[in-house]
């Protein structure tokens, strides 16, 4: 049973640890059907909790070869294929680099919105958005043309040509935009790369930029 929220009925599809431990109610040692139980802890903090929850624990193989169970609470094996859970898994990566996308190529990895107002940061929040969806389109409509895959092309590499080509249509006259755009979707092309599905990156804490640049005695030189 998944977790209902706002009236809806909402899912789970995440990693099991390598030290969790459950008892196997039905199925096979790739797709069964397991009993974990509750920590003391977590019942501490919610008594309501039951003593025991169910899930469904998939195996999967990785691009790396590295085996590991998937816990989900999508229960009907007929409807969702262990197969499809697992693809399903494994395409994570564009969610977690679409915001890698927002933040870091798009923002610069600014710690902070520059708004000091709240209509101000709604207005940065709302026009980063923007901006990432018109560049996402026009990605799509490359992909199109090209006949290929929106994925194949390069987030980061599409964003430095839409800059540079947004640089000479200022100041263009209309009449000359159509043919401006003809050359935007020639130059995108550029932006198509191999296939990037199935990467592996280990889980590590990333160094947060300074805020204040730093300044070097002669002596820490030496």
């Amino acid at each position: 049973m998944g977790l209902t929220l706002g009236g809806q009925e909402r899912h789970y599809l995440i990693p099991a640890k390598s030290n969790t431990k459950w008892e196997v109610l039905s199925g096979s040692a790739d797709d069964c059907l397991v009993r974990m139980r509750v920590s003391p802890q977590a019942r501490a903090k919610a008594p309501e909790l039951p003593e025991h929850w169910t899930a469904r624990a998939v195996r999967m193989v990785s691009a790396n070869g590295k085996q590991r169970v998937l816990l989900t609470s999508l229960l009907d094996r007929r409807r969702f294929k262990a197969e499809a859970l697992a693809e399903c898994y494994r395409r994570r990566w564009e969610i977690e680099a679409s915001y890698r996308e927002l933040k870091q190529s798009m923002l610069g990895e600014a710690l902070t919105l520059r708004s000091q107002q709240p209509e101000g940061i709604e207005q940065e929040i709302w026009g980063a958005l923007i901006a990432y969806n018109l560049v996402r389109l026009e990605m799509a409509k490359t992909a199109i043309e090209a006949k290929v895959e929106p994925t194949d092309l390069s987030f980061l590499r599409a964003l430095h040509i839409l800059q540079h080509e947004m640089i000479w249509a200022v100041g263009m006259a209309p009449g000359k935009l159509p043919a401006h755009l003809v050359r935007l979707r020639t130059q995108m092309q550029f932006a198509i790369v191999e296939k990037r599905r199935g990467r592996q990156c280990p889980r590590i804490v990333k160094a947060l930029p300074k805020r204040y640049t730093v300044r070097y005695l002669k002596k820490d030189l030496n």
